[in-house]
């Protein structure tokens, strides 16, 4: 075992994290399940979504018969909605394939959707004890200051020596062990900002820490400004206090959820509710930002209140009037979801 592989294990043995839900049982499912949810989320984020998900949906056979707008509805609030589809689908394809279970083959587990390189490698070594690397987005900041690797780890080359150096230093015994300790070395010690060198057992043999680099390394992707643009959210409350939900198109962000209708401007806006209930007045509510990895969305939320459905829309397959019991059951996007909740009570002469 290379000595930053047994200092590593020292380490975890006494200041890891032993008892994370998916650590107990630590099944291919549970910790398949906890990568997808990890990407781009924090640990603290993740175990209240993590415990509802498994209460709900126990074992892959439970996450393939379960209809997709319920595991929609379980992701909602963790974004990046594509990994829950890409979970949804590789979990029916494993019934189908691989006789309910997630394989132990790497080429069979990483053809799945949403399982790439590091995704299986920490599925076969930490459910299976077998020897992989992983390289997630603490795993490089580990590496890249270890090593004083300078470039954006995104860029190829850069990528390619990380991923030699994760392997070199992946050991054969306790792979599950080592894999989940650099995880946590660099989600609790090599933070990205003001990284805690003097606990780290490796920080005499690191480069970045020696030349004074942790500030520079990793090497940040270079900047661009991203764009803003606004949509108008109508929101049409009936008699009954049910809302006018539309799902959106099988493309673009928040593909498939449940949502509110949209428009450019206000001629739009009234049109578009007009062409769905009978309305007289509008009520525009606190305007907000949500900010997407891509582009920031500038939401002007108009509230019809005491609209009446026309009944040339009855409820079809992408347009629906909800009551507020029907909302949890349902995959919202989560400033949607708390848009919703917000809403003011409606006023008297609409009862």
């Amino acid at each position: 075992m290379t000595s930053f592989a047994t200092a590593l294990l020292d380490w975890f043995d006494r200041h890891g994290r032993h008892d994370l839900p998916w650590q107990h049982p630590r099944d291919a499912y549970r910790v398949w399940l906890s990568e997808i949810m990890l990407q781009q989320t924090q640990v603290a984020t993740v175990i209240p979504y993590f415990q509802r998900f498994i209460t709900q949906l126990p074992t892959l056979r439970d996450l393939a018969a379960a209809d997709e707008d319920i595991v929609l509805a379980l992701w909602s609030g963790l974004g990046y909605y594509r990994r829950a589809r890409f979970l949804h689908r590789a979990a029916q394809l494993c019934v189908e394939r691989h006789n309910g279970e997630l394989p132990r083959d790497f080429d069979a587990l990483s053809a799945l959707p949403g399982i790439g390189r590091s995704t299986a490698g920490a599925i076969l070594a930490q459910a299976y004890g077998l020897r992989f690397p992983i390289l997630d987005g603490n795993v490089k900041r580990v590496l890249t200051r270890y090593h004083g690797i300078a470039g954006h780890p995104g860029e190829r080359e850069v990528e390619k020596q990380l991923w030699l150096r994760a392997d070199e230093h992946t050991p054969a015994e306790r792979a599950a062990d080592y894999t989940q300790a650099i995880m946590d070395l660099g989600a609790t010690v090599c933070v990205r900002t003001r990284p805690l060198c003097n606990a780290c057992p490796m920080h005499e043999a690191c480069v970045a820490h020696r030349d004074h680099l942790t500030a520079q390394l990793p090497t940040p992707k270079p900047g661009k400004t991203i764009p803003t643009r606004s949509t108008i959210m109508l929101i049409l409350r009936d008699a009954a206090n049910r809302i006018l939900l539309q799902r959106r198109g099988a493309q673009g962000v928040w593909a498939g959820l449940w949502s509110l209708p949209e428009a450019h401007d206000t001629d739009d806006a009234w049109r578009e509710a007009q062409a769905r209930a009978r309305i007289d007045d509008a009520q525009p509510l606190k305007p907000f930002v949500h900010v997407f990895s891509h582009y920031r969305l500038q939401i002007q939320p108009l509230l019809f209140d005491g609209a009446a459905p026309k009944q040339a829309i009855a409820d079809n397959g992408d347009l629906r009037w909800c009551t507020g019991a029907e909302l949890p059951s349902l995959g919202l996007p989560a400033p949607v979801r708390s848009l919703l909740l917000a809403l003011p009570e409606p006023t008297e002469e609409h009862h």
